[in-house]
This record gives C-alpha cells, sequence and structure tokens, in this order.
C-alpha cells in the first residue's frame, strides 16, 4: 500500500458503514422467472509644459518655436469662438493682455483630467476661469515663419500617430485586452482545446486497448495505462492497490436441468455437452451472478411462498430491434458496491477482513432467452399482429428444474490509475473525470476499452494546451478504476480511503464509463443542479438546431463508478451516453447486466468513431467549464423544482412536505437573485464571496442523502429508479410495500426520510443567506 500513500494527503481514513445491511437488491425478487423493471462621448485634454512632460514625449517638444506655435493655435481657437454662432464660448477680459507678457509667463499646467462636462472639452475651458487667464491673449503679429511651423507641427503629429498606432497593436496582440469578457476567452478557449480531438485517433487508441484485454493480469493493463498518460505530459501518475475478496467462476459452468425430461442445459440454452462447452467455454463460465449462494436446489416456477432461487433473464421484447441476445449469456453483480470483505471502510492493510463469501443465501443464476423458451416450452415465433408476446409460463402449469452453481472465493489485487492536473486558483477543489479498464478474471468485453479511448483522447487535447503555459483554475484528477464489474469495488475502495478529503474537495463528477452502447440516441444523466449546463451543451453541440432532437436529459440511477461519489458523498454527477432508443424505453435492469460485447459490435455501431468523438467533446467542454469557472456553473434552484416535481401527483405526499418544498424554494430564488446573479458579474464579483458561494454550491446535493434507502435503491434521493418515473423512488417503493402489509410503518418510515432531507436542504439554503448577509454587514 505504499502507492496508496501518495494519491492523497497521507490519511488512512476510515468511513462510516453507510449501509449495514448490505442487503443485494435480488433479496425481494420471486422464485418465478421474471424481468426485472428497475429503473455623449466623453473627452479629455491635457495642458502641456516642458517641465511636467512624461518619458517617451518627442524630442520636438523642446522647441521654443514649438510653444510659441501651439500659443498661436490656441490663439486661431480663441479667433474662432469668438465668430458669429459661438457666442457661448466668449473669454473675459484677458484676452487684451500683451503677447509677450504672455509668452514669457511661467505656465501652470494640469495633468491629464477627463472631462466631466457631457458638452465636453470647450464646455469645460468656459468652466475654468484660471485656464483661461492662463491662456488668453491679443492676437499676434504677423509671422512670416508660421507656414513652417505649421508644417513641423503636422509632420510631427504624423509621426507621433503612427508611432501610437504601431505601439498599440503589438500592445494588444500580446496583451488581451480587458475589455473584452471573461466569458468569450474562455469558450474560445474551451473550443481549441476541444478541436485537437478527432474519431480517427480514438479509433487507433480503441484498437490499441483491446490488444490488451488478452492478459489475465490486472496489473498489465493499468501500468500501459499509467505510461501512455505520463507520456502525454499528465503529471503524479500512480497506481493505487487494493487486495479485495472477488467471487469468481468455478471450474466448470453452471447448468439448469428440467426434472420432467431430464434434459441439461448451459446457461445460453445450450445442452449440456463437451462439445457445448468448447464451443463458447469462457461466455459459460462468466455467466453468472457474482456473489450468489451456492449449491445445487430444486426449484418449482409455480412456487407461491418462499423461495430458494432465481432464475435471470431479460425478454427479447425489452431489447432494441438491432441486439440480437436471445442466446447470449451475461453477468451481474449481487454486490452493491465496494469489498464485501470490508464494508464501510477501506481494504487497506491491516484492516478487519470478514469472511463474506456470498451476500444472499439464494443460488441466483442468469440464464437467456433462448433457454426461458425451452423451460417453459413455448414456441420460437412468438409475434402476435407484429407485437413481441413476453416470455411467460402459460397458466395452470408446472415446471420443476434443478440448479447447480458452483463459484470460487479468493483475495485479488485490483488496482486504479490515478493521475492529476494541478489547478492554478483553486487546486484543494477536484473535478474528478471516471472512466473504467480491464479487472481479470471477468468477460472479455470490449466497452472499457472504449471507455479508456475517450478519457485518454481528452488528457492528450488538454495537456497540448497545458505546454503552453495554460492550466485550469481547479485541479482535475483523472481515475481509471478497477474491480467495475464485481461492484465498483476499486472507486469504492477509493473513496472510502479518501472520504475526508473528498467529501470537502470534491466539486463534481464526471462519468466516461460506456460511451457508446447503441447508436440512435444521445443520453444524457445529470444532477438536477447540472441539467441546465448540460441542456446548454446538447444544443451548442448540435449542427442544425432546426433537427436537433428533443433534449434527453434525466436524474436516474447508473450503473457505473460514479455509484460512491452520488451515494455516499453527494457529489453533482454528469454522464453522457449514446444508447438505442428501445434500450431507454425498457428496463433498467439491462444496464447491470454484463454481455461479452466485442470489439467488432463497437466498431458496428460506431465505425468513423464519430459518437465516441462528439462523447468526448461534451464531456470535455463540461469538465472545463466546471473547472475553470470563477463561481460553480451550479443551479440551485432547480434542485428545488426537482423536490417539487417529485412530490407531484404522490399519492403519500403529505401537506407537510409540500410546505417544506415551497420554503425550499423560495430560499432557493432568494438565493439564486441575491448571490448567483452578483457573482456571475465580473463588475461586482468578491473573490472571498465567490469562494463562499461556491462552497455552498458544490454542497447543495448533501441534504438529500438518506441514511436507510431499499436495497437497489440510491441513498441520493434527487436520483430516480429510471427515466418513466418522477416520484421520489423510495416513496414508491414504501407505498408499494404498504399495499401488502397491513402495517404501514415503511411508508412512515420513507415520508420521515424524505421530510428531514428537504427540511435539511432549506435550512441550509436559508443558513448561508445569513452567512451572506452577516459578512455584507460587517464589511460595511
Amino acid at each position: 500500500m505504499g502507492e496508496n500513500e501518495a494519491s492523497l494527503p497521507n490519511t488512512a481514513l476510515q468511513g462510516d458503514l453507510s449501509n449495514p445491511g448490505m442487503e443485494p437488491m435480488w433479496a425481494a425478487l420471486s422464485g418465478r422467472f421474471f424481468t426485472t423493471e428497475l429503473p455623449g462621448k466623453k473627452m479629455a485634454y491635457q495642458k502641456v509644459n516642458a517641465d511636467q512632460r512624461a518619458p517617451g514625449h518627442s524630442q520636438y517638444l523642446d522647441n521654443d518655436d514649438l510653444q510659441a506655435t501651439a500659443l498661436d493655435l490656441e490663439w486661431d481657437m480663441e479667433k474662432e469662438l469668438e465668430e458669429p454662432g459661438f457666442d457661448q464660448f466668449q473669454l473675459n477680459s484677458a484676452e487684451n493682455q500683451n503677447l509677450e507678457n504672455s509668452e514669457t509667463a511661467d505656465l501652470n499646467l494640469d495633468p491629464i483630467q477627463p472631462a466631466t462636462s457631457p458638452k465636453g472639452r470647450f464646455q469645460r475651458l468656459q468652466e475654468e476661469s484660471d485656464y483661461v487667464t492662463h491662456y488668453t491673449r491679443s492676437a499676434p503679429k504677423s509671422n512670416p515663419c508660421n507656414f513652417c511651423r505649421l508644417l513641423k507641427i503636422f509632420c510631427t503629429a504624423i509621426i507621433l500617430f503612427i508611432s501610437g498606432i504601431l505601439i498599440g497593436y503589438y500592445s494588444h496582440k500580446n496583451c488581451p485586452s480587458n475589455a473584452t469578457s471573461s466569458g468569450t476567452l474562455d469558450l474560445h478557449l474551451y473550443q481549441e482545446i476541444l478541436k485537437t480531438i478527432q474519431g480517427e485517433d480514438i479509433k487507433k487508441s480503441f484498437r490499441n486497448l483491446v490488444q490488451l484485454y488478452k492478459s489475465e493480469d490486472d496489473m498489465d493493463i493499468s501500468k500501459k495505462i499509467k505510461t501512455q498518460w505520463t507520456s502525454l505530459g499528465l503529471e503524479d501518475v500512480q497506481l493505487v492497490n487494493y487486495s479485495v475478496l472477488l467471487n469468481l467462476p468455478g471450474l466448470s459452468p453452471s447448468s439448469v436441468t428440467l426434472s420432467s425430461s431430464g434434459q441439461c442445459f448451459h446457461p445460453n440454452g445450450q445442452p449440456c455437452s463437451e462439445e457445448a462447452r468448447k464451443w463458447s467455454s469462457q461466455d459459460l463460465l462468466y455467466s453468472y451472478a457474482a456473489y450468489s449462494a451456492n449449491g445445487i436446489l430444486e426449484l418449482s416456477l409455480l412456487e407461491k411462498t418462499g423461495f430458494g432461487g432465481v432464475l435471470l433473464y431479460i425478454d427479447p421484447c425489452d431489447l432494441p430491434k438491432t441486439a440480437n441476445l436471445s442466446y447470449n449469456t451475461f453477468m451481474v453483480s449481487l454486490n452493491p458496491g465496494g469489498d464485501p470483505s470490508t464494508p464501510g471502510y477501506p481494504s487497506i492493510d491491516g484492516s478487519f477482513r470478514q469472511h463474506r463469501s456470498n451476500l444472499t443465501s439464494l443460488l441466483v443464476q442468469p440464464i437467456s432467452a433462448s433457454l426461458v423458451a425451452k423451460l417453459i416450452s413455448l414456441p420460437k415465433d412468438r409475434t402476435t399482429n407484429g407485437a413481441c408476446s413476453p416470455l411467460e409460463l402459460p397458466n395452470n402449469e408446472e415446471r420443476i428444474v434443478n440448479m447447480k452453481i458452483q463459484t470460487v472465493t479468493k483475495f485479488e489485487t485490483v488496482t486504479n490509475v490515478v493521475g492529476y492536473l494541478k489547478g492554478v486558483t483553486f487546486p484543494d477543489r477536484y473535478v474528478i473525470v471516471g472512466s473504467h479498464h480491464h479487472t481479470a478474471h471477468s468477460y472479455n468485453r470490449q466497452e472499457w476499452a472504449s471507455s479508456t479511448a475517450v478519457i485518454t483522447a481528452f488528457i492528450r487535447a488538454l495537456m497540448l494546451r497545458v505546454k503552453r503555459g495554460w492550466r485550469p483554475d481547479r485541479t482535475i484528477v483523472f481515475c481509471s478504476w478497477g474491480g467495475t464489474a464485481f461492484g465498483n469495488i476499486g472507486s469504492y475502495e477509493w473513496g472510502e480511503d479518501f472520504r475526508k478529503v473528498l467529501q470537502r474537495n470534491v466539486v463534481a463528477y464526471i462519468s466516461l464509463h460506456s460511451p457508446v452502447r447503441g447508436n440512435s440516441s444521445l443520453h444524457s444523466v445529470a444532477s438536477p443542479s447540472l441539467q441546465q449546463l448540460v441542456a446548454e451543451k446538447n444544443k451548442f453541440n448540435c449542427p442544425r438546431r432546426d433537427q436537433c432532437p428533443k433534449t434527453n436529459i434525466s436524474s436516474e440511477q447508473i450503473q457505473d463508478d460514479a455509484d460512491y461519489f452520488i451515494n455516499h458523498l453527494g457529489v453533482p454527477t454528469v454522464r453522457f451516453t449514446y444508447e438505442d432508443i428501445k434500450t431507454l424505453e425498457g428496463p433498467s435492469f439491462l444496464s447491470e447486466a454484463l454481455f461479452p460485447k466485442h470489439a467488432t459490435k463497437i466498431e458496428e455501431m460506431d465505425p468513423f468513431f464519430n459518437l465516441h468523438e462528439t462523447i468526448t467533446k461534451l464531456s470535455g467542454e463540461v469538465i472545463l467549464q466546471i473547472a475553470n469557472e470563477p463561481v460553480l456553473p451550479f443551479n440551485a434552484l432547480d434542485i428545488a423544482l426537482e423536490v417539487q416535481n417529485s412530490l407531484k401527483g404522490d399519492q403519500t405526499t403529505t401537506p407537510q412536505l409540500l410546505a417544506l418544498a415551497s420554503r425550499l424554494r423560495e430560499s432557493a430564488e432568494l438565493f439564486q437573485s441575491d448571490e448567483m446573479r452578483p457573482a456571475n458579474d465580473p463588475k461586482e464579483r468578491d473573490p472571498m464571496r465567490v469562494r463562499m458561494l461556491n462552497d455552498l454550491l458544490q454542497d447543495m446535493e448533501k441534504s438529500f442523502l438518506v441514511q436507510h434507502a431499499p436495497p437497489g435503491f440510491y441513498r441520493n434521493i434527487l436520483y430516480h429508479l429510471d427515466g418513466k418515473t418522477s416520484q421520489f423512488s423510495i416513496l414508491l417503493e414504501a407505498w408499494e410495500h404498504c399495499k401488502s402489509l397491513a402495517s404501514n410503518e415503511t411508508l412512515q418510515e420513507a415520508l420521515s426520510e424524505v421530510l428531514n432531507s428537504i427540511n435539511a436542504a432549506q435550512v441550509y439554503f436559508k443558513a448561508g443567506l445569513d452567512v451572506f448577509e452577516s459578512v455584507l454587514v460587517g464589511k460595511n
């Protein structure tokens, strides 16, 4: 663990046990076959004196003739002012003074001052009587050299004019004008950085990474990623290792046997034979539920009360038409997150280890849809009038099956790659960018290569600008997580290891977990406070505004390494993904199923990697804006609106909840108008108030972390189970639970959790406003 100590300040922190029960989401599932559904211009003048000239004045200004000529011009101006039409500028009796006295007088000249009169310089002449007495005089005598003097003045003026243009040009070229808004400069900078990202480069990186998956050693891939990031110029790249408990496939694949006929099948629907095992040995081995119970179990598909096993499958009717997965097996993890042997605290040397070979007493086995059809004897063609018919057991029929599951539990090393780009203004504030890499002993899927290629492309573009002297205001932390397939183990352990530091310093998490899962629709998941920013980026990156698809943004549960940061730290999060529309309409369980996706499949979906390029640029612009804007681009009012929307139409809502939500909105509106608006105006921006404001903004979501959530549900109640429901998920689950029981205790507990969260948020905003007001009064 020596390498771990350098990844953040040298601390070994133990987080609190956030989910003591660690009860997996499958505990409430039925033993029947099922599909889990989760979800006036101012002028200035100058009076010139030889002894008051600024450095750099021309040598021509030392000539006595030039001074006399200047006085002649002053006289000429005065004569013009005396002509008809200029009566308002007539001067006093001082014009009768002798020319010689005027010329020998000691000139008392003033420095440059802007004219405060809206009428400009001439009105200023009339207002300052002292100025008039010094410079008005009688008409000079005729001088034969007037023409020569005028020529000298003309030439001098031309030379000074040209010199001024040249000096101004080169000064403007080297130093940006203060008049240019910082926002315009920043947007231009972001585009300059992102334009170097090309799909062809991402494709080459993807293909190079695919060649690494054959290694069964997680450390090999991690070292390659570290070497590549370091070669691009990223500083302080580290390998952070944790010894964790993994549940791995046994020596032989699982099987399901139909008792009535004695037919034995592998999870993909193929008969149990040596030939079938050789045909797809790895796919068969890795079709299992990690941390399931082991053993043999006879199971009735019509068992009404009590069950000991579960067969998981995905109905083809829930899949996109482009996806033919009827014969595909898949893997799931029953681990809610982190190392099962150290629940709630990091797996560092010396930590107490719990021996937990399984996280449920149930035998759980994923199977293909084709096997389901064989077990319940359904015809192959299940379409009726062009509509897909779901897999269902015929009425009043019974099937008895035997399940055999073999897995092995042992400790293995999981490695994270972590690199830093230090900020110049707020180096103690982190924007975390997360991807994941292949972990040994899991499917040889290629999704990780897509994720790693995208984050590497952004690092390459960013470091090209850094080498030219630019740095972000806040620190950007790049992470490639290990152990993702087994329950986001790498990210959980790192988060628990540095929990105290991250709670204080992290402002946002940008996920690059699954850039391309389809090719028909851009799907954005964002915290409520970041949805406005994400919507702006979606519109900005649409080439033709009139043909832009409807913005698809939601705050729904996602299955990736952002989990710890959302659920335990309350960090605002963003993820862009290309999906198939049918996938978005189907159950969220599909995102938890890990299919063996091969490289050819990803290249079929995105042959030129244009979709990968779009995801990289969209994510990159959000990262840059959060890392570089003086005021974090979070919207407090959107959180209050999301809370009110989540209470609409909910039959469990109480008057107390509605009243609290209304007060929360009032406080958020006041916070938005009184503090956010001035801070976003550079003319009104005060550094101390901006820092206080940003500290408030980054912690807004922490109020919505509940202590207890049902298995499979987020602790952050701002996130919904899926994109189709707008109500608070824990209230919907409690209501369903209440309907099947005589007691409503579960519902009351859920209502109390939501009530306390809304109240905590309202108090948080109110306290923030009070602090700002106190600071303002103190300064006055």
